[in-house]
């Protein structure tokens, strides 16, 4: 047997192909070695884009557009109400503080201020009578009083604590007493015939005149402030609430007419019903805010504004007749310097000033009365007052030539005296005052009952158009099932 000879050699015909050597390259100066990088991976995509691009897919189908404009309108008929409800409730909130809170309280501080100066004239007309001195001054006196700590115990229970009216009719009650014990000191000098109870009377007027009137003042200024803040709160147009209701029919208008359009159907009964729901959102807030806030401006131009001009002339024609007693109480004990340097007396000067007040203030309320009603106690008043200062040119006049009885008969006498004209002054304002406050209540109850129901009307209409707009357009939609 014959055996292959051992050999390194590959048979003809079988060499293996071999790569052709490359000769080596000269590496470039300064060139680093070239180095094979791993491919970059795919950056991963957040939830909120892949979100975006599907909705961006959705909308460019006619659904996808669908499903937008009627989640829109329900967006904007929704956003309407809410805010809808929102203004028209805190306007009927303001509204109902200036009927049943704000006015009243300042009718009350009014009061406390009419009843504090009232019950100082009587002080002066019953010491000035002495032993004369009638039950029914002393019973004014007494229900003035009354009337004033009544007034005041409502006034604190309205009044938020800390505030600057409560500290005010804190200090008004510690007062009270005070006052009423220095009349009371008076009373009971002046009729043992002692002379010092005119300095107890002089005292106790000048407690009322410097400290009193001022913080009842105080009081009625700040409650005046808080009724002409309730009416800007609650006068206002809705004009956020408006622009909404406005934008949500224009884009209800601009869905049916797209709807024409493709489709040459005229109305879509789900966006027909919701349109309708919306204007008469819209019609009644405009209609009920409207007559809402005339029947409020009526409250204030002639209620508010009279009742604060007849409170400011009653409290002048007190501040006069106080003023007119104490000249004789005093006499001439009280003495004022005019910039001209003429001294004159203290109280003859104030009643000039007092009067000369009052008769500008039935000018005004004049001019501000809107009807005979209102008008005819006003005329009343003004011919008592010029009937008053002529009587008291004449008791000036007796004082001075020191005829002190004749000038005493001439203020508090039975007939022809100045009481007579001041009790019909007081009484004409009293009836003026009245209609006034009548007046007011009829109108800002009006712009009152115009806001009612419009909050929960304007919510469900609103909730009914967005369910209108949202079944109109998913009625379309079904079309592509």
């Amino acid at each position: 047997m014959t055996q292959p000879p051992k050999s390194s050699t590959a048979p003809p015909g079988s060499a293996v192909p071999t790569m052709p050597v490359l000769p080596p390259q000269p590496a470039r100066s300064g060139a680093p070695a070239p180095r094979r990088t791993p491919d970059a991976a795919p950056a991963r995509r957040t939830a909120l884009a892949e979100g975006v691009d599907r909705l961006r897919a959705a909308a460019t189908t006619e659904p996808g557009r669908l499903r937008a404009i009627g989640a829109l309108l329900a967006v904007l008929v929704v956003a309407f109400g809410a805010v809808t409800a929102w203004q028209t409730d805190s306007r009927a909130t303001a509204a109902d503080d200036v009927l049943h809170h704000s006015q009243p309280l300042s009718s009350d501080a009014a009061d406390i201020y009419r009843s504090l100066a009232d019950a100082n004239t009587m002080a002066a007309s019953g010491y000035l009578a002495g032993l004369q001195e009638t039950q029914a001054t002393r019973d004014q006196y007494e229900a003035d009083i009354r009337t004033a700590a009544a007034k005041l115990v409502t006034a604190a229970a309205n009044t938020d604590p800390g505030s600057s009216s409560a500290t005010t009719i804190r200090q008004l009650n510690e007062l009270l007493p005070e006052y009423k014990g220095l009349v009371e000191s008076a009373r009971a000098n002046n009729r043992q015939g002692f002379p010092v109870g005119g300095a107890y009377l002089r005292a106790a007027n000048d407690t009322m005149q410097n400290k009193m009137l001022p913080k009842a003042e105080d009081l009625y200024t700040t409650e005046n402030q808080r009724l002409s803040d309730d009416y800007g709160d609650a006068t206002p147009y809705p004009w956020f609430a408006i622009a909404l209701g406005l934008l949500a029919l224009g884009g209800l208008a601009w869905a049916q007419r797209r709807n024409y359009q493709r489709t040459n159907r005229v109305l879509n009964h789900g966006l027909v019903a919701a349109s309708a729901a919306t204007a008469v959102a819209l019609l009644w807030l405009v209609v009920g805010h409207t007559v809402a806030r005339a029947g409020l401006n009526a409250s204030y131009d002639h209620g508010v504004q009279s009742l604060n001009v007849l409170h400011d002339a009653r409290i002048a024609s007190l501040k006069a007749r106080s003023d007119e007693n104490l000249t004789l109480v005093s006499r001439g004990a009280e003495t004022k310097t005019l910039p001209d340097k003429t001294v004159v007396d203290a109280y003859d000067w104030g009643y000039d000033q007092e009067i000369a007040k009052l008769g500008k203030g039935l000018k005004l309320a004049d001019s501000l009365a809107d009807d005979s009603a209102g008008r005819k106690p006003v005329a009343v008043a003004n011919s008592s007052m010029k009937v008053w200062i002529s009587r008291h040119a004449k008791v000036s006049d007796d004082n001075e030539k020191g005829l002190y009885q004749q000038a005493r008969d001439g203020v508090i006498g039975k007939s022809g005296a100045t009481g007579e004209c001041f009790n019909a002054v007081d009484a004409s304002l009293n009836t003026a005052l009245q209609h006034e406050t009548s007046e007011f209540r009829k109108s800002a109850g009006d712009g009152l009952d115009a806001m009612t129901g419009l909050t929960v009307g304007a919510a469900v209409l609103a909730a009914l158009g967005a369910a209108g707009a949202v079944l109109g357009i998913g009625r379309r939609l079904s079309e592509y099932r």
